[in-house]
């Protein structure tokens, strides 16, 4: 017999009288509550010990394991028999994941907006999986509702946007896009029909409905005039220069361009930190463009939101409080684990376009009673607390901390400029404003340029096989690209001439071979 709060015995293996547990009995002991709390305590201490192993080990960010080597192992696992052992379960995913997995903390991973993170926002996320807190409503979060909504008005206020500002935690820069452009859509729609001459319907706004952007912003801007029902020529590329930044004065004949076509601007999407370039475009003109018109500005800030910690450049955001609707992503540049970003409004009449009411979850009377639900901005019902993370960020680091690593970062980024404008071997892009560079591999001689594209796309993928650094790739004006993105303090630049000198021999081995095969096949 047993009582509450007493776990009873498991019978011993050579107890053949004992009833078999059933399939209840054998699972509750893996429920966290207060009767599991010391396997919870060695469960997540094993798994600890195994990531902080892996993190002390690693010589290099990747194993070069590739997709049709992993994918037999973990096809092959019976998720149907379960191991029933918590060491025998890590063991199998250091198989199958940490032995493979690429890790961003390595100074030699150098590919795309990866970060690592900092150990605060690793202890919120251990504090708030366990808690497991849904940040929809109040009634199952509490304080998770008022430390969002605070973090929330810590952001507007760095930003600049001023006392009617809010906004909400997401998943990422492209959800926080899209709600943007879901709001600017929204108040489109409802302005075209106040200042039509005759009755309009939203089925015949829609096809007129435009969003102007640069030719190097995010793909989530394409990607969200899909998904809010617009036509493909709903999104207007306006030209950049060749620091790739929108160029006012083409946002400006695109907007009269518009307007003579009896088009709807629905938005201007600026972008502070082009993902390919690091590049900002020019906020305070921009800005200036859309007042004049009355349009919408949205900043997508996901990468260059750092900046507004930044003890040095805060400056180069200069004209990011004029905007209408912010994007920042915080598990970009302020080292936080995925998943951690925002959408910041200047008014917050705005986000009732994003507002349903259930009966059951957020009731009308609610927000009548001043009842604080995350659930009535957010275009996601169950949330995580995600900006715990950021909370003990701050709380134990402090911005100016954030803002200084993310400024070693920037500082790197020039250096590496410099270095590669120095090298024969290599050609620059252009000089970024954050923390990437563009460049490629340019053999000497005329028959091997024929062979560039081809070069560094191998250069790239023959380093990623070899495990010994990851970079990315890009396109610009049709050729391939090589792309350093650093968000790392603890690279160096050392670390970046030794990538450059893996690079250009793997590059430069692939050009010798493809002239040699062509020599060879001349001769007959």
């Amino acid at each position: 017999m047993s009582f509450p709060g007493h776990i009873a015995e498991a019978p011993s293996a050579g107890d053949t009288s004992a009833a078999p547990a059933s399939g209840a009995a054998q699972a509750r002991p893996h429920l966290f509550n207060h009767l599991t709390v010391d396997s919870y305590r060695r469960s997540l201490a094993a798994g600890i010990d195994r990531v902080a192993s892996r993190i002390a080990g690693a010589d290099r960010p990747f194993t070069g394991m590739s997709p049709a080597r992993l994918a037999p192992e973990i096809s092959g696992i019976d998720l149907d028999r379960p191991l029933e052992d918590p060491a025998a379960a890590l063991d199998e995913l250091e198989d199958v994941y940490l032995r493979d997995a690429v890790y961003f903390h390595h100074p030699r991973y150098l590919a795309h907006l990866n970060c690592p993170v900092v150990i605060p926002a690793l202890l919120g996320e251990a504090v708030l999986t366990a808690v497991n807190s849904s940040l929809d409503t109040w009634d199952q979060s509490a304080g998770g509702t008022l430390i969002e909504r605070r973090l929330i008005d810590w952001t507007a206020e760095r930003i600049g946007l001023g006392p009617d500002a809010d906004g909400i935690f997401t998943s990422g820069g492209t959800q926080s896009n899209f709600q943007a452009l879901l709001l600017a859509r929204e108040e489109a729609l409802a302005l075209a029909a106040k200042n039509a001459p005759a009755p309009l319907e939203r089925h015949e706004i829609l096809p007129r409905l435009r969003i102007l952007t640069s030719e190097a912003s995010h793909f989530s801007v394409q990607k969200s005039a899909k998904l809010l029902g617009l036509g493909q020529d709903a999104v207007i590329a306006v030209e950049t220069g060749p620091e790739r930044r929108m160029r006012p004065a083409a946002l400006a004949r695109e907007i009269e361009r518009c307007r003579a076509d009896d088009l709807v601007i629905m938005a201007v999407v600026a972008t502070a930190g082009t993902t390919d370039f690091g590049s900002i475009d020019p906020l305070p003109k921009i800005a200036d463009l859309c007042r004049w018109a009355g349009l919408w500005f949205h900043v997508d800030a996901a990468y260059g939101c750092g900046l507004l910690v930044s003890p040095t450049r805060r400056h180069l955001l200069d004209g990011i409080e004029r905007a209408d609707s912010v994007t920042v992503d915080y598990h970009k540049s302020f080292f936080q684990p995925v998943s951690s970003s925002a959408l910041l409004v200047r008014d917050r009449s705005a986000l009732r376009h994003a507002t349903y009411y259930a009966d059951y979850l957020n009731p009308a009377r609610m927000a009548e009673q001043r009842i604080p639900n995350q659930v009535d901005k957010s275009i996601q019902t169950t949330r995580r607390f995600d900006a715990l993370k950021l909370w003990l960020t701050l709380r134990i680091m402090g911005a100016d901390a954030i803002g200084s690593l993310f400024d070693e970062v920037v500082d790197r980024a020039a250096e590496a400029w410099t270095l590669l404008t120095e090298d024969p071997r290599f050609e620059v892009v252009t000089k970024s404003q954050l923390s990437t560079v563009v460049f490629r591999y340019l053999p000497a001689d005329q028959r091997g340029r024929d062979l560039a594209d081809g070069a560094n796309l191998h250069a790239r993928e023959a380093l990623a096989a070899s495990g010994e650094a990851v970079v990315a790739g890009t396109k610009v004006d049709g050729r391939h690209y090589l792309k350093f993105t650093l968000l790392n303090p603890e690279t160096s630049l050392d670390d970046i001439a030794h990538v450059l000198d893996l690079l250009a021999g793997h590059a430069g081995r692939y050009v010798d071979e493809r002239l040699t095969a062509e020599l060879l096949h001349r001769a007959g």
